[in-house]
C-alpha cells in the first residue's frame, strides 16, 4: 500500500508509521527534562518492549506497521548521494553553525556508522566525549565543557509519530512544531515524503516545515472525509489553522471544505486536541470532562469566489450537539475519561485516558494503566485492546499520539 489515504480517524487501519524508542532516551538527563518536554525518564529496555507489544497488536489486528527509522534508511540506501546533504541540514538544524565543528562531526559520522545505524544515531544525538580530545582545541567553550555535555541534542519526543505530520485525504500537513527542540524531527518525513518510493510523487503538501505558524498532528482530526477538526492549542496556532484551510480549500481535488478550529486550554495536560478528545466510533467519542463547559469553537469554510478567502464564524453550541452536526449522526455518546470521579479523571487524563487508537469502528488500544476509563469504555460496548504502558507514558503521549496513519479504509 502506497501513498497516503485518510478521511477519518475510525475505519479499518490498513498502515501506520511508528518509530521504535531508541538510543535518544539513554540521553534524556535530569537537568533537560524540561528542555527536551519530558517529565520523566523511561527505562528504554522496557518502553521498547511495551512498544513492540502495541506494534504486535496493531498488526494483529491487520495493519502494516512501518518505521520512520527504517523508511528513512531506505531513502539514503536508495539516494545515497542525499547523504551529504541530509547531515549538513540535520547539522545546520541541530544548532552547529560554526564550518568546522559541521565538517568535524559529518566526518565523524560517516567514518563510524552507516546504514540503518547512521539513522538512528541522528536521532540519539552525540556528546563531546564521543568526539575525542582533540575538540577540546577548537573553543573556549569546548575547553570548559563537561565531557559529557551534548554536542546535538537527542530527539526523544520521536516515538509520538503523530506530532511531525498529518495525513489529510491524499495529502499531508508537513508541520512546523511549536517547541523548537522538535522541530529537526520533520527533518525525517520531508525526506522520506519526496524521495522513499512508496510516496514520491504522489503526496500533495498542504502545509510545510518552514511556514510561520506552527501546528502539531495530536492536533488534527479527520473527522469526516470533507470536515477537519484542528486544536488550537499550546501547540497549535490559529495562523498555522488558516494557511492549511487556505491550501485545503485552494486544492479542487482536497475534499476538505469545513475546518472546525477548537480552542482549547493552553496547559501542558491538554497538550493537544486529542489529549481531551479521540474519536471511538460512529457515534462515540472519549472526552475529558474539562472541555464540557464553555467552549469556543470556530468554522471555516471557503469564500465564494475565491477559497482562499476564509469565511470565519463562531459556533455556539455544545460539544454533543457540535459532533452530532457535523458527524453527520443523529445521537452522539460522550464517554468521560475517569467517568464522574474528578480524581480518577484527572490523574487518568494525565496518563492518556482520552487518547485512544481506534483500529476500526468500536475497536481500540488503549494504555493499560487506565483501569477506570478502559472499564467504562467496555460498558459502553466497545472492544478495548490494553496495552502496557509503564514506561512509554513517562512521555505523556498516549496510543494516537504513537502513530501516525498512513491508509485507512474510506
Amino acid at each position: 500500500m502506497n501513498g497516503i489515504c485518510v478521511r477519518n480517524e475510525i475505519k479499518p487501519l490498513r498502515k501506520v508509521l511508528l518509530h521504535r524508542p531508541g538510543r535518544e532516551l539513554l540521553n534524556l538527563t535530569p537537568d533537560r527534562l524540561g528542555e527536551l518536554l519530558f517529565d520523566d525518564i523511561p527505562y528504554l529496555k522496557v518502553a521498547q518492549e511495551e512498544h513492540d507489544a502495541f506494534a504486535r497488536v496493531l498488526r494483529e489486528n491487520g495493519a502494516e506497521v512501518v518505521y520512520l527509522e527504517d523508511l528513512m534508511t531506505e531513502v539514503l540506501q536508495q539516494n545515497p548521494e542525499l547523504t551529504e546533504t541530509f547531515l549538513y541540514q540535520w547539522l545546520e538544524e541541530g544548532n552547529i553553525k560554526t564550518r568546522r565543528w559541521q565538517d568535524k562531526l559529518f566526518d565523524h559520522l560517516m567514518e563510524r556508522y552507516a546504514g540503518k545505524a547512521l539513522v538512528e544515531k541522528t536521532m540519539e544525538g552525540i556528546t563531546l566525549r564521543e568526539m575525542g580530545s582533540a575538540t577540546h582545541a577548537y573553543s573556549l567553550e569546548d575547553r570548559i565543557a563537561p565531557p559529557d555535555d551534548l554536542v546535538v541534542a537527542p530527539m526523544p519526543n520521536l516515538y509520538f509519530t503523530r506530532d511531525p505530520f498529518a495525513s489529510v485525504g491524499d495529502g499531508i500537513l508537513l508541520n512546523r512544531m511549536h517547541f523548537s527542540t522538535r522541530r529537526r524531527e520533520t527533518i525525517y518525513a520531508d525526506y522520506i515524503f519526496r524521495y522513499h518510493p512508496d510516496f514520491a510523487g504522489k503526496i500533495t503538501r498542504y502545509y510545510d516545515r518552514s511556514f510561520h505558524g506552527s501546528i502539531e498532528g495530536g492536533d488534527v482530526l479527520n473527522l469526516t472525509e470533507d470536515t477537519l477538526a484542528i486544536g488550537l492549542s499550546e501547540r497549535t496556532s490559529p495562523d498555522g489553522v488558516e494557511r492549511a484551510a487556505r491550501a485545503l480549500f485552494s486544492d479542487p481535488d482536497a475534499q476538505i471544505r469545513t475546518v472546525l478550529a477548537f480552542d482549547i486550554p493552553r496547559c501542558r495536560a491538554f497538550m493537544h486536541l486529542d489529549t481531551v478528545f479521540t474519536q471511538v466510533d460512529y457515534d462515540k467519542f472519549t472526552i475529558h470532562p474539562a472541555i464540557l463547559g464553555p467552549l469556543s469553537v470556530y468554522e471555516i469554510t471557503p469564500g465564494k469566489r475565491d477559497p482562499a478567502d476564509l469565511r470565519i464564524r463562531r459556533i455556539d453550541a455544545d460539544l454533543e450537539h457540535l459532533l452530532e452536526y457535523y458527524a453527520r449522526v443523529d445521537k452522539v455518546e460522550l464517554i468521560r475519561c475517569g467517568g464522574d470521579d474528578m480524581i480518577a479523571s484527572a490523574r487518568e487524563q494525565w496518563n492518556d485516558g482520552s487518547n485512544t487508537l481506534c483500529l476500526e469502528p468500536g475497536k481500540i488500544i488503549v494504555y493499560q494503566r487506565n483501569q477506570i476509563t478502559n472499564d467504562i469504555l467496555r460498558e459502553k460496548g466497545l472492544t478495548v485492546l490494553e496495552i502496557p504502558s509503564a514506561e512509554l507514558s513517562r512521555g505523556r503521549g498516549g496510543p494516537r499520539c504513537m502513530s501516525m496513519p498512513l491508509v485507512r479504509d474510506v
